[in-house]
């Protein structure tokens, strides 16, 4: 029986950035991965949808080129290049990882692991042979897939999740996209943009719920002025696939109103994937689709981890990535902090894109907190006006009494590569008044997080 330090069970941006951090540390380390390296976010979520949706915005360029002085006669999409496009991307991406694994040495394990007493780990081969590794560590990070519903049940055809959305042999003329959260919103984006007919329903008050209330209200307002027909309180209660498309009951306040479509896409959250890797038998305490976990991710059982989406934490690559860093650390003997989970940014990249950090204002207002709430428009920026895209705001919520920075969200062109600086600036327990003492770049978007700060302390300039 081969023996490691460590194996890690899945190769997602958890468990693939665990396994070479615990290399770097010197652990002899192997990874079990049943697919392809990289998991979904290399394969089929994060990285191949930013393609895609790179590719929308390059063909919404070319329709408002007139917008920027230019005349294109002539110009047309090709949907199954985009498609190959986005695969080619992800495929070169998990390639990376091969070598990435090679560099560090760490065993590629094929095939389907099972987690046994002992600290061993059964894996299924493809010949469906069975093979046991043993290990002092074992870390689990199996990831998650797309939830189905009662009243929506995928059949991949017709109704269908994020993977089969990403891989379409046909462009959909109509598509109904049942929840509005990060891969919903970008979906719907991406299909809209190409010139499919999109519906968003979602059962809450507000799209991209997660969000502070102004930023949902924004994306609302830009989202239908882009075309998308969204219905916010409404519940898709059943569907109809037997004839050629598929029909969708959606109860809202008004009653209850049938729409048609080609496809409809099922974006209402993920399920985890804990069933048959063996938690039961090792006797791996869960709850609510879960595994419960301490600050460094240890389970009940010693010598058994588990990170990532399998955990209670935010579903997020970059949360995955950082347990699972923290654990082998730890693990190490190393001196580690437990992560603060109220300062993880979220990111969707729709247009215009979303990205927040901290306290909505709502949220600081309901823990008791006197606040300053300063709000920057980009309409009032130079260099979104310049860029062509003045939709958005960046909005920032301070504690009145010590000037901690509380919340930042923000909505607009490029803002997912500007969150990382309230992101520091609140883990360096940074000020308003510091903030807005750092000089800022002119003319650029990130110059609407000093003007927002400036407006929460009556300082603005451009407003």
């Amino acid at each position: 029986m081969s023996k490691y330090d460590i194996i890690v069970v899945g190769s997602g941006p958890g468990g693939y950035v665990t396994a070479i951090r615990a290399s770097q540390l010197g652990f002899k380390t192997a990874i079990v991965e049943k697919e392809n390296l990289g998991g979904v976010c290399l394969n089929w979520g994060c990285i191949p949808t930013k393609a895609l949706l790179k590719s929308a915005q390059v063909f919404e360029y070319l329709k408002h080129a007139e917008d920027y002085g230019l005349s294109v006669k002539e110009y047309d999409k090709d949907f199954g290049a985009v498609v190959k496009r986005s695969r080619g991307v992800a495929e070169g991406m998990s390639k990376g990882v091969q070598f990435l694994m090679k560099k560090n040495k760490i065993d590629v394990i094929n095939g389907f692991g099972k987690i046994k007493s002992g600290k061993k780990v059964e894996v299924t081969g493809s010949d469906d042979k069975k093979t046991e590794y043993q290990a002092d560590h074992i870390i689990i990070a199996t990831g998650a897939r797309s939830r189905e519903l009662p009243s929506l049940p995928q059949d991949g055809k017709k109704v269908i999740g994020y993977r089969e959305a990403m891989n379409l042999p046909e462009q959909p003329k109509k598509l109904i996209v049942v929840g509005s959260g990060a891969i919903g919103i970008e979906f719907a984006y991406f299909y809209n943009a190409m010139g499919t007919e999109v519906t968003v329903v979602e059962y809450l008050p507000n799209i991209v719920p997660v969000e502070d209330e102004d930023v949902s209200k924004q994306l609302e307002r830009s989202f239908k002025k882009a075309g998308v027909k969204v219905m916010t309180s409404a519940e898709v209660t059943k569907v109809d696939t037997s004839g050629k498309g598929v029909k969708a009951t959606i109860k809202t306040k008004k009653g209850e109103e049938v729409l048609e479509a080609d496809i409809v896409l099922s974006a209402v959250g993920i399920k985890t994937n804990i069933e048959n890797i063996g938690l039961e038998d090792v006797g791996i305490a869960t709850d609510r689709d879960k595994i419960l976990v301490n600050d460094y991710y240890q389970t009940n059982i010693p010598g058994y981890y588990a990170i990532g989406d399998v955990t209670p934490g935010q579903a997020l690559a970059h949360v995955a990535s950082a347990e699972g860093i923290l654990c082998v650390e730890k693990i190490a003997g190393m001196h580690v902090e437990a992560l603060d989970y109220g300062n993880i940014p979220g990111c969707t990249y729709c247009m215009p894109e979303v990205a927040s950090v901290g306290l909505t204002e709502k949220q600081a207002r309901e823990k008791g907190y006197e606040i300053k709430v300063g709000k920057f428009p980009f309409s009032a920026s130079g260099k979104a006006k310049a860029s062509g895209t003045p939709d958005g705001f960046v909005k920032v919520i301070f504690d009145a009494k010590y000037g901690e920075w509380l919340g930042c969200h923000m909505i607009g062109a490029g803002v997912t590569d500007m969150i990382a600086e309230a992101v520091v600036a609140r883990k360096l327990e940074t000020t308003g008044h510091e903030v807005l003492k750092a000089v800022h770049p002119h003319p650029t978007m990130s110059e609407a997080v000093m003007e927002a700060v400036a407006d929460a302390y009556d300082e603005v300039i451009h407003l």
